[in-house]
């Protein structure tokens, strides 16, 4: 193998013994049912994964957006190598960490959607630009100190090469960003006094709005993005933006559809809208199933699908009602609702599960609520899916890629 993906007794989700690159895995024939791997085990379903992907780029060319994915949520290379593939513009991280674990990963641009004023990581990122004429990382500046902070980092990198910002604009109760327009326009006037920044563009974030596709909560997202809209407009208009491409950004995975409208009109400025969302990649059986905006009746392409499973094996059923599984928190995601069970598996025969819910998760155990006469057994296998995927990746060192029929045909790695 060549760079040292090798699997063994420390990767979770594999059969006791087994030691193999992930190169390896699909000659493996492994089969989830079959009980050939370790439970609990993750997997993410190839046929599941490649429509996503394929609605996400359908949805991009029909509406002249482009895509910088947020890697937070995988962290994987292989979903990296997937996503580039299929087009995306650049790709987004949260943190410097991030940003390093995707430049050793040979990514060329960049886009960091937060501020950064660790002055180590700065002087990091600057001496980065120093060196590699051909690499462009932006990240996000929503004070004067930020800007400062920038320019004494870019300052003592020596060079020539200017750092490119956005300027972020937030909204009241939400995240970071500027508050009003006196403040946006200062900061941008600091960007320009400075030496060797240059501001390419504004940015936000509509997610902290609200959590549902309710009337009030989309009017209240449109306001707020025709606000970043119009700082667009007036920064521009004061001569504030740097010449060349200008870049607008938002768009999580719950109102990109907004984003891709409202912001459309800033294309004749010149300006490339980036939408950012992430967990379009392998939606969820949760909380993305109900607000990303493929449940719109306006929506007139495949929707997203589900694509992660965990599975594990039915360690007692003390009660008629009640079976304990092997997963639990350290293996599913629990801040956005809990795991949906979708599955059954007894010697290999698979069955849709709908009458079933976990009720609680201990670290290692599910409580999973069961019909009386249901025949579910100790030794089965229960699939669940999940609600919000990022807190589930960032619970595995190695999620299986199977096919429909639940057998291997490959692995994604995370680097978290």
């Amino acid at each position: 193998m060549s760079d040292g993906s090798w699997l063994d007794w420390r990767t979770k989700g594999l059969p006791p013994g087994a030691a193999l690159s992930v190169e390896d895995l699909a000659a493996t024939g492994w089969n989830v049912l079959a009980g050939d791997t370790g439970t609990p085990v993750a997997v993410v379903r190839e046929a599941a994964l490649a429509r996503n992907l394929d609605v996400m780029r359908g949805f991009c060319a029909e509406h002249d957006v482009s895509l910088a994915p947020h890697v937070k949520t995988h962290m994987s290379p292989e979903l990296v190598t997937r996503q580039l593939a299929a087009g995306a513009w650049a790709l987004t991280a949260a943190v410097p960490r991030q940003v390093e674990v995707l430049l050793h990963l040979g990514v060329r641009r960049v886009l960091v959607a937060n501020e950064v004023t660790d002055a180590r990581a700065l002087a990091w990122l600057a001496g980065r630009l120093h060196d590699d004429d051909g690499l462009e990382v932006l990240w996000y500046v929503d004070s004067v100190e930020g800007v400062r902070l920038a320019q004494v980092a870019m300052g003592r990198s020596g060079g020539s090469r200017v750092a490119q910002l956005l300027l972020e604009v937030g909204h009241a109760d939400g995240r970071t960003g500027t508050r009003d327009a006196a403040t946006a326009m200062a900061v941008a006037r600091a960007v320009q006094d400075a030496d060797r920044l240059a501001l390419v563009g504004v940015a936000g974030y509509e997610g902290t709005i609200g959590h549902d596709r309710s009337a009030a909560t989309l009017a209240r997202v449109t306001a707020y993005l025709a606000d970043l809209r119009d700082t667009f407009d007036t920064l521009d208009d004061a001569g504030l933006m740097a010449p060349g491409e200008r870049v607008v950004t938002a768009g999580g995975s719950v109102f990109f559809d907004q984003v891709a409208e409202t912001l459309a009109p800033l294309r004749s400025r010149g300006a490339r809208v980036v939408l950012r969302s992430g967990c379009y990649l392998t939606h969820d059986d949760g909380f993305y199933e109900h607000v990303s905006p493929d449940v719109e009746p306006g929506w007139q392409r495949d929707e997203f699908t589900a694509a992660i499973e965990v599975w594990g094996r039915v360690l007692s059923r003390p009660e008629p009602a009640l079976a304990l599984v092997n997963l639990g928190r350290r293996d599913v995601s629990f801040d956005l609702g809990l795991p949906v069970p979708l599955w059954a598996s007894h010697d290999g025969d698979l069955r849709a599960v709908s009458d079933m819910t976990v009720t609680a998760l201990g670290d290692q155990h599910a409580w999973l609520s069961v019909p009386a006469d249901d025949p579910l057994a100790v030794g089965d296998l229960v699939g669940v899916g999940v609600s919000h995927p990022c807190t589930t990746f960032d619970k595995w060192s190695l999620l299986l890629l199977v096919d429909d029929d639940r057998t291997v045909v490959g692995g994604l790695r995370t680097i978290f």
